[in-house]
């Protein structure tokens, strides 16, 4: 009998398994309650202890605050989430209010939480959307974005519940860590993280860093440098990858540079040419203008590549941020040293209880579970799916599916159905909007260029003889209704002008249409020539096309499939072993955290000094000495960390040639780490009474600090860095 039950225990723990049938006698129970509630006047206090009780509640205080009655499938996501798993509820399920309800449910309990979403706009547009409800339960509200006051996140984070983007509420964190005040800090300690858009936040954007920096000078900008890569020609003073992350030069290519700079490259004693060339190189063949970055008002702006808008306030490393901005001849940017930094996942695996909800949380339950020991409950619509998603139509080049993709438009446009499709970059938006109205018609454009007007474009895109053209959908956060007499069409008609690297991306595009039991359909549009195709199964020989141009052999289906899952798995490795590096750094920050802390709000550094020297303790006026101690320890201590986050930086560019001599690069990154911080350690301790000793401690701080994300790894895998070491050594033997 034991062996029967744990065999079906781990039918019911597989991916997007976790067991409704708990959750559904809960809304049962709720929904027996629901009409002696209606017919009262107050609604009684909800009694957490009583999770039926509290969905019975909160569904008729939902309905009378906000005129929106939760489904039953909406409690079951609810119920999802206070049970710390992730919902998968499709798009136009309700999955705000799931979330609010949730959040409700939790601060009863007297749990503070912070509702994690993707964007400022969304972030504010939940809180203010939900107040009521939060309101008539006694639950207070607050939300903070990128123009929040210090006053204005101070009162926010005092709030029962805090919505916020994620990088904000992150930066937040940075800022608090460097507070030599303990009044001045802003965050309260983690209690319940509820993030929307789960996916998105724990696997997409997870690796990102959210950087602290301070003492600023100008940038190092080379244009030099950037006007003598132009000069190069790719395949024969360079070579790329066959996936698009490396960038080399070839033997003539080599020449090419020495000659003209009058250098010799690969001098290991002055590196600092072959540096230079590298991330002018990097920035001229790898990074695209409207596909990686738009140049907006002066500035380099990077393009989130999983949502397709602007990343605010996001950048590359110094040097690569440098180089792009001499490539568009623009002037550098500020930079500085790196106070601190914390990865979104490093940030999110603070939180004693994580939850969250999202359109597509299968195809990442691996992930989910191996970084965060989160579990998938898929929640079913509340009305069957009935939109028509028809196979790939596949052509053997980029202009045959451009053409294609355009006649099947001007053929929908024509029966006045309205049409949403998605493309995988700006530049390809910007081209299509022009083909489109080449045949007549004026499509609507939403990218990275006007993602400030979004909101109002996706909630036109469902009316009658609409054709919006538009980046990624991830996180749009707005749903597209069906215009009058558009259900008789056939609905909304997603087209996708491509296979992005993530099915999750094609997922949610479709999820678009049929929203709600709506009618709709989906086809995404595949070339043998796309990126997808060429940079992941590259040598991979593509079947031959009908007499029509459309490849129909089920091989080609077979290798566009085949490649997404290459990409899936190479984003995951690149996941994985940016943690395996980053994990001993979030160990280490938390035991200086741990000890900071100490400092901070007690009495540690008072003791330390005065038992270190008690001539000097004794000397000090008795009125200032316990805060003169807290500075100069803290001073010591944040200058220590940054100095070795700096070591560790380097050490990790250099790392990956140990494996040139059979060593493991994170095994002997783990070793040299650890040997660093136990110098940190007692590097403190000297500095701090060094600077007690002095008449005048030097305890200057930087003048201006600024917070940023960085891309991390830009330059692929440590494998990859180390085939590239060792063909370019070859090349020159």
């Amino acid at each position: 009998m034991a062996s029967i039950k744990g065999i079906v225990k781990n039918l019911l723990d597989r991916p997007g398994g976790v067991n409704l049938t708990p959750y559904q006698k809960v809304v049962k129970a709720a929904g027996e309650r629901a009409a002696r509630l209606r017919e009262a006047d107050d609604l009684p206090e909800p009694d957490m202890t009583d999770l039926a009780g509290f969905c019975a509640i909160a569904r008729e205080t939902a309905d009378r605050t906000l005129g929106l009655r939760p489904y039953d499938v909406q409690l079951l996501g609810t119920l999802a989430l206070l049970d710390g798993k992730v919902a998968e509820m499709a798009t136009g399920e309700g999955k705000t209010l799931s979330g609010a309800m949730a959040a409700a449910g939790y601060a009863l309990q007297g749990r503070r939480v912070h509702v994690m979403s993707v964007n400022d706009y969304l972030a504010r547009r939940d809180a203010e959307w939900m107040a009521p409800f939060y309101e008539a339960l006694g639950v207070s509200v607050g939300w903070i974005g990128q123009s929040s006051t210090p006053e204005e996140r101070r009162a926010a984070y005092a709030k029962d519940v805090t919505y916020g983007p994620v990088s904000e509420i992150g930066f937040d964190v940075l800022r608090d860590r460097l507070r030599t005040d303990p009044d001045g800090i802003v965050v309260p300690p983690p209690e319940v993280a509820v993030i929307d858009e789960a996916d998105s936040v724990l696997v997409d954007e997870a690796r990102v860093p959210l950087v602290m920096a301070g003492a600023s000078d100008a940038g190092d900008a080379v244009p030099e440098m950037a006007a003598l890569v132009r000069q190069l020609v790719r395949g024969y003073h360079y070579e790329i990858d066959e996936q698009a992350r490396n960038v080399y030069l070839t033997p003539k290519g080599a020449d090419t540079v020495e000659n003209l700079l009058g250098v010799e490259l690969y001098d290991e004693h002055e590196p600092g040419a072959l540096i230079e060339l590298n991330l002018a190189l990097h920035a001229h063949a790898l990074l695209t203008r409207d596909v990686d970055y738009i140049v907006r008002d002066g500035k380099v702006q990077l393009i989130n590549p999983s949502r397709g808008r602007v990343a605010l306030l996001q950048r590359w490393p110094d040097g690569l941020q440098a180089a792009v901005e001499a490539k568009e001849a623009l002037p550098p940017s500020e930079k500085g040293e790196i106070l601190d930094s914390i990865t979104v996942q490093g940030l999110v695996r603070r939180y004693p209880q994580i939850c969250g909800m999202t359109g597509t949380a299968v195809a990442v339950s691996e992930q989910l579970g191996e970084f965060y020991g989160l579990k998938v409950a898929v929640i079913p619509p509340n009305r069957p799916c009935v939109r028509e998603d028809e196979p790939d139509r596949v052509y053997p080049t980029v202009p045959d599916k451009d053409a294609a993709l355009v006649e099947e438009i001007q053929k929908a446009h024509a029966t006045g159905r309205p049409i949403l499709i998605g493309t995988l970059d700006v530049a390809e938006s910007e081209n299509l909007a022009r083909l489109l109205q080449r045949r007549g018609l004026e499509p609507v454009v939403l990218n990275a260029k006007n993602d400030a007007e979004e909101a109002a474009i996706i909630a036109r895109a469902g009316e009658r003889d609409a054709v919006t053209v538009s980046t990624q959908m991830a996180g749009r956060g707005t749903d597209i209704r069906l215009g009058e007499g558009v259900a008789e069409l056939g609905g909304l008609y997603v087209i996708g002008s491509g296979r992005h690297a993530s099915s999750r991306l094609d997922d949610q595009l479709r999820g678009r249409a049929g929203r709600q039991g709506d009618p709709g359909g989906s086809v995404f549009f595949v070339s043998m020539q796309d990126d997808l195709i060429t940079q992941f199964v590259p040598d991979e020989r593509p079947p031959a096309a009908d007499a029509d141009g459309l490849v129909r052999h089920r091989r080609g289906a077979y290798l566009v499939a085949h490649a997404q899952r290459v990409a899936e798995g190479v984003n995951l490795e690149i996941h994985r072993n940016t943690w395996r590096y980053t994990r001993l750094l979030e160990q280490q920050r938390e035991l200086i955290l741990e000890w900071r802390d100490k400092v901070l709000h007690g009495d540690a550094a008072s003791k330390a000094l005065a038992a270190a020297d008690p001539e000097r303790w004794e000397s000090m006026p008795e009125d200032t000495r316990d805060e003169t101690a807290r500075q100069i320890v803290l001073h010591a201590i944040d200058t220590c960390w940054t100095e070795h986050l700096a070591f560790l930086t380097d050490l990790r560019e250099g790392i990956h040639l140990r494996a040139l001599g059979r060593m493991s690069p994170v095994d002997e990154f783990h070793r040299e780490a650890v040997a660093e911080y136990k110098t940190l350690l007692a590097e403190v301790e000297r500095r701090s009474l060094e600077a007690f000793e002095a008449p005048e401690p030097d305890l200057r701080r930087p003048s201006a600090t600024w917070t940023y994300l960085v891309q991390d790894n830009p330059f692929g895998t440590e494998w990859d860095r180390i085939r590239r070491k060792v063909s370019s050594s070859a090349r020159r033997t």
